[in-house]
C-alpha cells in the first residue's frame, strides 16, 4: 500500500455459501484458520468495476467454510462506481455462491465461466437454473457497464443505500472521507491466512485456499513459512505471445529454481500471507500455532461499532510516526513493494514456498498494447535496481539472514536496469563502425571466429529449447528475442536513470498502473498479433532510431559485399553484417509501423520523422 492516500475498503463475509467437506486434513477440518482476502482497485477508468466484481465473487465462491472466509475490496481510487458495483455483486452472490456449489463448477468468476461453458442441456432442471443465473449476470453486467459509462451513480440508486452519502462531501477523486482500510481487518475478521490479489486476477481453482494451507498446517515445517506464492497467469496471451508477457520462463524455470535457493520473490498478488509475519514479527523455533486457539478470537463489536472505531487506523495519517510502512505491512516508497516486502519477511527468518498447482490458481489480464508492457517493465526494473542500491539490498538487508544463494538469486532480477548498456552499446556502435569500415569481431579465418559462433548459437539454442520445453512455439521464442531488445533499450534505460535521480533526492517514486481494458480496434490488432504503437513516447523514439540506424547500416554493409571484388569485406565485417541483419529482422514490425500500416496502431508521423532524421544523422557523422 502507499501513503498519504485515501482507501475505500467493502468486507463481505461470504456467508452465502456452504461448503462440502473436501478433504484437506481429516483430522484438522474442524480447526481450519479463518482467512482475510484482499482485492486491490485504484481506478475504475482503467480498472473497470465489472473485472473487479468478477475477481470478487470468484474469491467468495473457494471450497472452504464460509464463515472462515473474509473478502475485503481495497480501493485506493475511493470510487463510487466501484461501490455501486459491490452493491449489485452482493445481490447477485445470493444466486451465484449456491450455483457454483450446487454445479461444482471451474472457474467461479462468472464472466469466465459463462464464455467458455456449455448450458448442461442433459438436466432440463440444471438448463432452466444455468439459464436462470446467465441472465442475471448478463442484466448486472448491463447495468454496471451503463452506470460505468454515464460516469455517475443515479440519484435513485444512491438513495438504495446511506453507504453513498460518504461522497457528499467529495471534491474530487483523490478527495474523499475515509470508509475503512486494508489494517482494520485486524479489528473485524483478524484471520490468521491472509491472500492478496490483483483486481483483475480472479481466482481459477476453487481449491486454493484448502492447498494453500496444507503449507502452513504442516506439522513439520509449516510453522517456518511466511507465505506461499502462486504463479502469476494470464488468460489473454496470443498464441504467439508477441509482447512476451506470460511471463513463461519466469514462472516455470526460474521462480521453480529460486525457491530451491531459499524460497520465491514475493510478486504482490496471488499470494498467500502469514499474518504475523506480514505485520513484521521474526521467526522463532519456538514458534508453534494452536489453530483451534486463533479461531477462538471472536470479534465481539457490532458491525456499526466496528465501522466507526475503525475510522482512525483506516486512516493514512494513523501510519505517521509507526512502523507501518516500514517493519509492518508492505514497505512504503519503491515502486516495487512487493519485492521489498517479500525480501523483508525472509530476512526475519521466515521461509517462503512456491506452489504451481495442477490446475492454475489465479488468471489476469496481461497488457495489449507495446506501450503499456514497456512502460510496466520500467516500472519492474526501476523498483528492482533502486531496491540493489539501497540499503534494502539483499546483500545488506539480507547479510547472514538469508544464504548467499537466495542474495544472488534476487540480482537476477535486481540487475535488469543494469542490462541497457551492453545491449545499446551492440545496437549504436557495431552499426556505425560497419559503415565505416571498421572491424569490431574476429575475421572468418580466424580461429577465435568459434568461440564467438559457439557463444552466440549455443545460447540461443539452449533459450529455443528451454522455451518450446515449457510449451512454447518458435514464432514465441522468436517474439521473445524482440521484446528483450525492445526493453533494454527503452524500459530498463529509463528505469536506471530514474532510480539514480531518485537515490540522489530529484524525484520520487510513482506507481503507475496497468490498464485492464482497451479499445476494440486495440484488441483486435492484439488478437491478430498487430504491434501496437499509435501514440508518440520517447520511447517509440528510440525504438524506430535504433530499426532505422541497423537499417541504414546493413544496407551499407551489402552494398559493401557486393562492390568488393576480392572477398575482403566478408573477411573482415561479416560478424557485424549478419548482427545488423538480425536486428533488421527483430526490428520487422518497427518498420511496418512507420512506413507501411495505414490503420490507427501505427507509428505516429512525429515519430517517424524524428527518427528518419536522426539516424541519418548519426549514418552521416559515421561516413564523415
Amino acid at each position: 500500500m502507499f501513503p498519504f492516500s485515501l482507501y475505500v475498503l467493502y468486507y463481505i463475509q461470504a456467508r452465502h455459501f456452504g461448503s462440502d467437506d473436501y478433504e484437506l486434513l481429516d483430522r484438522y477440518e474442524k480447526d481450519l484458520p479463518g482467512v482475510d482476502i484482499f482485492v486491490c482497485t485504484a481506478d475504475p477508468e482503467i480498472e473497470p468495476p465489472t473485472m473487479v466484481i468478477n475477481t470478487v465473487l470468484s474469491m467468495m465462491a473457494y471450497d472452504y467454510p464460509p464463515e472462515k472466509l473474509s473478502v475485503y475490496l481495497s480501493d485506493d481510487g475511493g470510487s463510487d462506481l466501484t461501490f455501486y458495483a459491490m452493491l449489485e455483486a452482493s445481490r447477485f452472490s445470493k444466486h451465484w455462491l449456491p450455483f457454483c456449489k450446487k454445479l461444482k463448477i471451474q472457474p467461479r468468476s462468472p464472466e469466465a465461466y459463462f464464455r467458455t461453458a456449455l448450458e448442461p442441456l442433459d438436466d432440463p432442471n440444471k438448463a432452466e437454473e444455468w439459464l436462470f443465473v446467465k441472465k442475471l449476470y448478463i442484466d448486472m453486467k448491463f447495468q454496471i457497464e451503463a452506470t460505468t459509462k454515464l460516469g455517475k451513480v443515479p440519484e435513485e440508486i444512491r438513495k438504495e443505500h446511506e453507504g453513498f452519502r460518504e461522497w457528499n462531501f467529495i471534491s474530487s477523486r483523490r478527495d474523499h472521507q475515509t470508509i475503512l482500510e486494508i489494517r482494520v481487518s485486524s479489528r473485524i475478521s483478524n484471520s490468521p491466512i491472509i491472500l492478496n490479489v490483483d483486481c483483475d486476477m480472479y481466482s481459477n481453482n476453487s481449491y486454493s485456499v484448502r492447498d494453500a494451507l496444507c503449507f502452513f498446517m504442516d506439522e513439520e515445517k509449516g510453522r517456518e513459512i511466511g507465505y506461499i506464492q502462486y504463479p502469476q497467469a494470464f488468460e489473454n496471451i496470443t498464441k504467439n505471445d508477441i509482447y512476451c508477457n506470460s511471463l513463461s520462463i519466469e514462472m516455470e524455470v526460474d521462480f521453480p529454481g529460486i525457491d530451491g535457493n531459499g524460497g520465491p520473490l514475493y510478486i504482490g498478488t496471488g499470494c498467500f500471507h502469514r499474518r504475523e509475519a506480514l505485520c513484521g514479527r521474526r521467526y522463532s523455533n519456538e514458534n508453534k500455532v494452536d489453530w483451534k486457539e486463533v479461531n477462538d478470537r471472536k470479534v465481539k463489536e457490532s458491525a456499526g461499532v466496528l465501522e466507526e472505531v475503525c475510522r482512525i487506523p483506516a486512516s493514512c495519517t494513523y501510519e505517521a510516526n509507526t512502523e507501518w510502512g516500514k517493519e509492518m505491512g508492505l514497505k512504503y516508497g519503491c515502486p516495487v513493494e512487493d519485492v521489498i516486502t517479500g525480501l523483508s519477511v525472509q530476512c526475519k527468518g521466515w521461509r517462503s514456498m512456491y506452489f504451481i498447482p495442477e490446475r492454475k490458481g489465479f488468471l489476469g489480464l496481461a497488457p495489449t498494447t507495446l506501450l503499456q508492457t514497456l512502460v510496466q517493465h520500467k516500472r519492474w526494473s526501476e523498483g528492482d535496481f533502486q531496491i540493489l542500491i539501497t540499503r534494502h539490498s539483499p546483500f545488506l538487508l539480507g547479510h547472514k539472514r538469508i544464504p548467499l544463494k537466495l542474495q544472488l538469486s534476487y540480482c537476477m532480477y535486481l540487475l535488469w536496469a543494469t542490462s541497457w548498456f551492453a545491449v545499446l552499446y551492440y545496437l549504436v556502435v557495431p552499426p556505425l563502425c560497419l559503415l565505416r569500415g571498421i572491424s569490431l569481431f574476429p575475421k572468418l579465418s580466424s580461429p577465435w571466429i568459434q568461440s564467438f559462433a559457439y557463444a552466440i548459437f549455443a545460447n540461443r539454442a539452449y533459450g529455443l529449447v528451454e522455451f518450446v520445453w515449457i510449451g512454447g512455439t518458435i514464432q514465441g521464442w522468436w517474439n521473445g528475442q524482440r521484446i528483450w531488445v525492445f526493453k533494454r533499450t527503452t524500459s530498463h534505460l529509463f528505469g536506471f536513470f530514474d532510480a539514480i535521480r531518485k537515490l540522489l533526492g530529484f524525484s520520487t517514486s510513482t506507481f503507475v498502473i496497468t490498464t485492464k481494458v482497451a479499445e476494440e480496434d486495440v484488441s483486435e490488432r492484439y488478437e491478430k498479433e498487430k504491434m501496437e504503437f499509435g501514440v508518440s513516447s520517447p520511447m517509440f523514439s528510440i525504438l524506430a532510431t535504433l530499426a532505422l540506424l541497423n537499417m541504414f547500416s546493413f544496407a551499407g554493409g551489402i552494398k559493401m559485399l557486393i562492390m568488393d571484388v576480392e572477398s575482403k569485406v566478408l573477411d573482415l565485417l561479416a560478424l557485424q553484417i549478419i548482427l545488423c541483419g538480425l536486428l533488421v529482422l527483430i526490428n520487422l514490425p518497427i518498420y511496418q509501423g512507420l512506413f507501411f500500416r495505414k490503420d490507427s496502431g501505427r507509428m505516429p508521423n512525429s515519430v517517424t520523422y524524428k527518427s528518419i532524421i536522426v539516424s541519418l544523422l548519426a549514418c552521416s557523422i559515421a561516413l564523415y
